[in-house]
């Protein structure tokens, strides 16, 4: 919780930011002359909670009109490129995804919010710490504020557990210790430790990571792939495939769904997102029967996050009213905290953390208060660099790793391919 006396300073009236934009008339005059209209760019569920907070913001804005442009999120962040590129089609407002936010990093199209009028790295100690790092470019730029986080955790079967003699400690002590549990479970119950052995590379990449350092290349852009982390990614993936405790299932397959409610997967190491889907539209049937977990072996990870930019040559006649929109989007407590009741989004905003909710029991957890093992993870995850290959190396990645599960090549030769591929592509 951010302390009230070392809080941010109040952020400058509307008619102040108006002025220091190089409007000739002031906010509140422009809006009596003629109607306004903003456009956000935005991809679910943000969306969706983009749309909740505009009646009471549009109330406050007499004659601004508000329109959301939604796409699915791989579309959404095309369309982004290709408007940010030519100019043209350009919102007054976008969201982005962490995992393309690389993409727009490195380029001049989104504007510097640490300079006036904006002046927001004042607003830093209000974000949690390695979002706000994420923010910022190679060239300390502040390209965006956060919205929301994914705190990695361990979501397992308590039932399966129970039945395989186990405890949550088998579970999180190591991660050797993880995969013996994982046979043990699979001899007594039939389950599956994972549902895709490339689970377990997508957690133990985001872990150990270094100041400095992304998921796949250095901030001078040196290529990762070859480092300890994932040796020991590809090496501990094999070994779940070898020893055949995976359900050879890809994430958000019908099999994945199918094989969280029938039982025969007993973990998902992801975001902490996936039980409030898990809740609510993929295994609801199954409440009460799961737990969450810290990461094995005092791990923290981070999986997604969300922002809110403005493009660099969006119209600068409504840059001021896209400005108050986007704090009101990222700095109300309220309406963070109504979306992380509504939509399992977890907040960004430090100032949230203090809430009762968090202490709530969650029922489809057993009880368990959950959210207070995912604050703890959000207050020690490090910052990740973000880099404009991630996306294209996310793919590389994945590749190799198939051919070492499927084909049985080895791990060196897997990552050194890799490695000599993203190579080329670093400094595009």
């Amino acid at each position: 919780m951010t302390d009230p006396k070392t809080a941010a300073p109040p952020l400058p009236r509307r008619s102040t930011l108006a002025l220091g934009l190089g409007l000739a008339l002031g906010a509140g005059q422009a809006r009596a002359q003629a109607p306004q209209h903003l456009t956000v760019a935005a991809y679910p569920k943000l969306d969706a909670i983009i749309k909740a907070a505009l009646p009471a913001w549009e109330a406050q804005h007499p004659g601004v009109k508000v329109e959301v442009v939604s796409r699915e999120m791989n579309d959404h962040h095309t369309a982004m490129v290709t408007a940010l590129s030519t100019g043209s089609h350009l919102p007054d407002l976008m969201t982005l995804e962490v995992g393309y936010l690389g993409r727009f990093a490195q380029g001049r199209g989104l504007l510097d919010l640490r300079q006036a009028p904006f002046h927001a790295e004042r607003l830093e100690k209000r974000f949690v710490p390695y979002t706000w790092q994420q923010a910022h470019n190679a060239r300390g730029e502040l390209l965006a504020l956060p919205s929301d986080i994914g705190p990695g955790t361990l979501l397992y079967r308590h039932d399966v557990l129970t039945r395989a003699g186990l405890t949550e400690a088998d579970l999180t002590t190591s991660w050797q210790g993880f995969l013996a549990a994982g046979q043990q479970i699979r001899t007594r119950t039939g389950a599956f430790l994972l549902a895709h052995a490339r689970d377990m590379k997508d957690i133990l990449i985001r872990t150990g990571i270094q100041p400095g350092e992304g998921l796949y290349f250095s901030k001078d852009n040196r290529v990762l792939v070859r480092s300890p982390r994932f040796v020991r990614a590809f090496e501990l993936a094999a070994q779940v495939r070898r020893e055949g405790l995976d359900a050879k299932v890809y994430n958000w397959s019908s099999d994945w769904t199918e094989g969280f409610r029938r039982g025969v997967i007993a973990t998902q190491m992801i975001g902490a997102w996936l039980a409030g889907f898990l809740n609510s539209w993929l295994a609801p049937k199954t409440r009460g029967l799961w737990r969450a977990a810290q990461l094995p072996e005092g791990s923290f990870a981070a999986y997604g996050g969300s922002f809110y930019a403005m493009p660099a040559k969006g119209d600068s006649s409504r840059r001021a009213l896209a400005w108050e929109l986007l704090q009101h989007l990222t700095l109300n407590r309220e309406l963070l905290l109504n979306a992380f009741q509504a939509h399992d989004i977890f907040p960004a905003l430090v100032d949230t953390f203090d809430d009762p909710f968090f202490d709530e029991p969650l029922p489809f957890l057993g009880g368990q208060p959950a959210r207070r093992i995912w604050r703890e993870a959000a207050r020690h995850i490090r910052a990740v660099e973000v880099h404009r290959q991630d996306a294209f190396a996310d793919e590389v990645i994945n590749t190799e790793l198939d051919k070492v599960l499927v084909r049985g090549k080895d791990v060196a030769s897997a990552l050194g391919d890799a490695e000599r591929l993203l190579a080329r592509r670093a400094h595009r």
